[in-house]
Order: structure tokens, then C-alpha cells, then sequence
């Protein structure tokens, strides 16, 4: 039976580091980690409610536009730092998008006595984030594209990043078969046992017209 463990839980501490910064006592620790939770659900929710109002766009990249990679949160005792990692910061440029966006947290967290500070950080190549590289086969996938076309395509687009390998995984009703399974393409190395191997790594669900299908996507960034 094989023992199955998250690449970034597994080199957490090592090669991977913690989105969220703040300490608590252990009393507190449930709260903090529930507000941190509403804090990043409020952010995406947005996104994704004004990306249905501007989907009008059709061209391909426009297809991972918006995405986040990943949302740090650095606590003090009067201030909460909110640092979003887009891959394309085109809606969040928008006049009054923070703003807004600090409000509707606000309303989310009740913190009162607390400052919020929301910074955006555009991600320096994209197509080297794994959460981007689903998005884009999302989107293929939904526009009717064959699944093995849209996976070639996304193993093209890491050609322009700086990487060492990728594997991408796709499970579900396939082509709208009755029967599930898996099929999985991979370009150079991955050598997910070694600690000292930075992997980067996401679970992606894609909703389709034949039921849900899981997309995991595996990318060999670097080695210490």
C-alpha cells in the first residue's frame, strides 16, 4: 500500500515556507486560523464574482488571468499585512478594487481594532505556478478541447519558465466516458523524495458537463 504525502506539507520548513505569519497563544490559535481561512475565501470569492462580469473576454490569456498562486498573512498586534501573489493583476489594478475588497474583508473578520493592509504582488513568470497551469487547462477543457491536447499545451507554456520538470495528472469522466480514470503526462525530472528538491504542487477541481474532474500538477523548480 503506498504512503501518499503532500509535497508542500512533506518540505515545509525546508524549501517551502508559511503563508501565514503571526503567533498566538494556543487558547487563540483556532480563531486565528479561522479568520486566516475567511480571509482568503473573501479573496477569492471576489475574483472570481468580477471575472464572471468581465467574461466576455475570449482570448487565451485571458484564460489564467486573475489567478492567485498564493495569499500570505503577516499579523501584529494592530495591523493585518495582506500580500496577494497574482499571476495577472488586471481586475485588482482597477480604480477602487482594494477598497472594495478591504470592506468586504472587514465585514468578514469584524477585527475593529485592527488596521488592514492589502498589498498585490505580480508573480514574475507564471506559467512557473502550478495553480496558473490549471486555470489555463480549466479553461481549455471547458471550450471543449481534448484533455490530452490541453495538457501538451500547458507542458508547452512551462517552456518559457525556468524549470526542470513537470508532471500533470488528470482524473474523472475523460471525454465524457462512463468509466473514470487517470492519465498523467510528464517532461524531465522529478524527483519527489528528495527534502532538498523545491516542488511545487496543487489540486485543482474542474467542473465539466460529465461531472468533476481533479487535476494535479507537479513542477520540479529547483534543487538546493
Amino acid at each position: 500500500m503506498g504512503q501518499k504525502i503532500n509535497p508542500l506539507g512533506f518540505r515545509l520548513g525546508t524549501t517551502q515556507n508559511h503563508h501565514s505569519f503571526w503567533f498566538a497563544q494556543p487558547k487563540n490559535y483556532s480563531e486565528g486560523l479561522q479568520e486566516d481561512k475567511k480571509i482568503r475565501n473573501c479573496i477569492k470569492n471576489y475574483i472570481q464574482k468580477n471575472r464572471k462580469k468581465s467574461s466576455n473576454r475570449k482570448m487565451e490569456s485571458d484564460s489564467s488571468s486573475e489567478v492567485i498562486t498564493h495569499i500570505e498573512i503577516q499579523k501584529e498586534i494592530d495591523t493585518i499585512h495582506v500580500i496577494i501573489h497574482i499571476g495577472f493583476p488586471n481586475l485588482l489594478k482597477k480604480k477602487g478594487a482594494i477598497e472594495e475588497l478591504e470592506k468586504n474583508i472587514q465585514k468578514e473578520v469584524n477585527s475593529v481594532n485592527q488596521r488592514l493592509n492589502i498589498a498585490i504582488e505580480k508573480v514574475k513568470e507564471p506559467y512557473r505556478q502550478p495553480n496558473i497551469l490549471a486555470e489555463y487547462i480549466a479553461f481549455q477543457l471547458k471550450n471543449r478541447v481534448s484533455f490530452r491536447k490541453a495538457m501538451k499545451k500547458a507542458i508547452e507554456l512551462t517552456k518559457k519558465a525556468d524549470i526542470k520538470g513537470v508532471k500533470i495528472k488528470i482524473a474523472g469522466r475523460l471525454g465524457g466516458k462512463e468509466i473514470a480514470r487517470a492519465e498523467c503526462i510528464k517532461k524531465g525530472r522529478l524527483p519527489l523524495q528528495t527534502i532538498r528538491a523545491k516542488i511545487d504542487y496543487c489540486c485543482y477541481p474542474i467542473r465539466t458537463i460529465y461531472g468533476v474532474l481533479g487535476v494535479k500538477i507537479w513542477i520540479f523548480v529547483e534543487e538546493e
